[in-house]
């Protein structure tokens, strides 16, 4: 993987994306697990959103240690990081099979089917939770110095 595109660090770019469209697959692995219909409808959006989101996570995960030994990183984001691309996947394998059984049209949906939504709601919920972790533990380290430096009291605005 290049560690830099257009002159700027690959992980910078890649991880935004999984930022993005990690928490959107979930929204939409919520929405599929309220309704089997919106699940047949939408779940081929839902799973190839999650599908990008995953590999986004993965290059984020792969571009982070270059990245890492020019701008230095802390334990949180690193371990955060390393397990970000599980819970994407994690993500992908419950929407992906909820939309498999959903779209075989049937009116209502058995238990099992019925505890897999509620699985998915779950891992979504995991999901969201583990990249919103992930990204501010990275943010907190990217914008840690500026942020106290604005505050400090011998820093104003007006000088």
């Amino acid at each position: 993987m290049p560690d830099a595109i257009f002159g700027l660090p690959t992980h910078i770019l890649v991880v935004h994306a999984a930022v993005v469209l990690i928490p959107l697959a979930a929204v939409g692995a919520v929405v599929m697990a309220l309704s089997a219909r919106w699940s047949e409808r939408f779940g081929p959006a839902v799973v190839a959103v999650g599908a990008v989101g995953f590999l986004a996570s993965l290059a984020s995960r792969l571009s982070g240690p270059s990245l890492a030994q020019s701008q230095g990183v802390s334990e949180a984001h690193h371990s955060a990081g390393n397990l970000l691309p599980f819970f994407a996947a994690g993500l992908l394998i419950v929407v992906t099979v909820l939309w498999l059984i959903d779209r075989r049209g049937a009116v209502a949906r058995s238990l099992s089917t019925s505890i897999l939504a509620v699985v998915v709601v779950a891992v979504a919920v995991l999901a969201t939770g583990w990249t919103i972790r992930t990204g501010h533990t990275g943010s907190e380290q990217v914008w840690q110095n500026v942020v106290t430096m604005i505050t400090s009291p011998q820093h104003s605005l007006t000088d």
